[in-house]
């Protein structure tokens, strides 16, 4: 990365509120009304119990939104029963890759170099109307489902104190109309969600406030990654208190658990008819304050994390497979940045070819804190880091981010995209490829 991409890109950051101005129209929407609005309606039934505690000016002002909650569902009803005899077509997308061999309908990748730079804005078309009966024999639609996946989510410090100041929609508010396309919407959380105040001896000891669960469940997360550095920052108890706050929204948490077999144990989660199975790993190396993160491996006595050994990766993909149409992994490892952008790490890549190899159909990393190559392997698909998504205290090129779109059937990966972000203030905003180049350089596949 050239010192130029890099002062640039930090120019860019500082333009603070035109990013957003500059921001793409939003696309179709493609994630069930109903589920949004089930997401939606548990933060805010949560809100109700909370009045006493949370604050009356902060219910104050964000009351109105109830109702609209069951307006979504109302509207969902409806367009289940509409789109049976209507379907839409959504445009071209400028950065979707085409996978070998695939079926699917997706567009060829449009761009001028291996920046990914667009060189036009898609149009969408217009719905196409189909007869109100069903002809005989039409053939049964193929399971399909779009996938969204973002990197490091730290919801303490500022941005913490962002959410108790202005409530947890601020969180995911800049890039909400993206997210809002997802059938299934997963991340990696990078901190405890905790009162607890006894941290462990380490270098960055991360929690946040209870109330911050409520944005995850705003913008939709279906499956959250603590196999990580940071999931057990404040104890057995703190893991616990993350998972159970979670749960009460509808949060499901891979990579971390009671003992080891709840740390290595998939979630299986079906939806458009596909069946998919989330497993998650950690596997990095010491902290120069001495830490050791495997220190934190479950076993079967005791809570942890699922360290990302290979021959366990193999089984438990193996297995996972058993159960499930294709198979996610979300892997924490590589080396962080420091004042350089580091290569990807023979661990992090041994991993992630290992759960391919086992027969899993994608693999999503992060730990690098700076985005790095998405590639094609074996048929499957490897986004090395995702980078930050929400996170402070950060500067330059690790600030740069995306949302990676993967379109998966049965047969695995039919074709892949990503909206473009940059974080401002620690938040994510979406802006146009155009505008960061840079971002297209850092997940470029390698040359062959």
């Amino acid at each position: 990365m050239s010192d130029k991409n890099i002062r640039g890109l930090t120019a860019i950051i500082a333009r603070g509120q035109s990013l957003r101005d500059a921001a793409p129209k939003p696309p179709a929407n493609k994630r069930s009304p109903l589920k949004r609005a089930e997401h939606r309606f548990m933060a805010h039934r949560k809100r109700l119990h909370e009045i006493g505690s949370y604050g009356f000016i902060q219910w104050q002002n964000s009351r109105s939104k109830l109702p609209n909650v069951l307006i979504n569902i109302y509207f969902g009803v409806s367009l289940i029963i509409i789109s049976l005899g209507l379907a839409a077509c959504a445009g071209a997308d400028p950065l979707t890759r085409i996978v070998p061999g695939a079926t699917g309908n997706a567009q060829p990748l449009s761009t001028a170099s291996l920046a990914f730079t667009v060189t036009s804005s898609p149009s969408p078309l217009p719905p196409t109307p189909l007869s109100s009966a069903t002809p005989i024999g039409t053939a049964t639609p193929i399971p399909q489902v779009t996938l969204e996946a973002v990197g490091d989510i730290m919801l303490g410090r500022t941005v913490g104190q962002q959410v108790l100041a202005k409530g947890p929609q601020v969180v995911f508010a800049g890039v909400q109309s993206a997210l809002d396309s997802a059938d299934v919407l997963v991340g990696n959380l990078e901190c405890a969600i905790t009162n607890q105040n006894l941290p462990v001896q380490k270098s960055f000891d991360l929690k946040a406030p209870p109330q911050t669960a409520q944005a995850l469940a705003l913008a939709g997360f279906d499956v959250l990654n603590q196999a990580n550095n940071h999931a057990m920052d404040f104890g057995p108890a703190g893991l616990a208190d993350t998972q159970n706050t979670l749960k009460q929204y509808g949060i499901a948490t891979v990579g971390a658990g009671a003992d080891a077999s709840s740390a290595h144990a998939p979630v299986i989660i079906t939806r458009n008819g596909l069946r998919m199975a989330f497993l998650g790993y950690v596997d990095v190396p010491p902290e120069k304050s001495g830490f050791d993160p495997r220190s934190w491996t479950a076993t079967a006595t005791s809570p942890g994390v699922a360290w990302g050994d290979p021959e366990q990766i193999r089984a438990d993909v193996q297995a996972a497979k058993l159960q499930a149409d294709v198979v996610i992994v979300l892997l924490h490892s590589g080396i962080e940045i420091t004042d350089v952008i580091n290569n990807i790490s023979a661990n992090q890549r041994l991993d992630a070819e290992t759960a391919i190899d086992a027969g899993a159909a994608l693999v999503i990393g992060a730990h690098p804190h700076v985005l790095q190559q998405i590639e094609m392997y074996h048929g499957g698909l490897i986004a090395y880091s995702l980078g930050n998504f929400v996170f402070d205290q950060y500067a330059g090129i690790a600030n740069a981010s995306i949302i990676l779109r993967v379109v998966l059937n049965k047969s695995g990966v039919q074709s892949y995209n990503y909206v473009p972000v940059l974080i401002d203030n620690g938040l994510p905003q979406i802006v146009t490829p155009k505008d960061v180049p840079a971002i297209g350089t850092l997940v470029a596949p390698p040359k062959n």
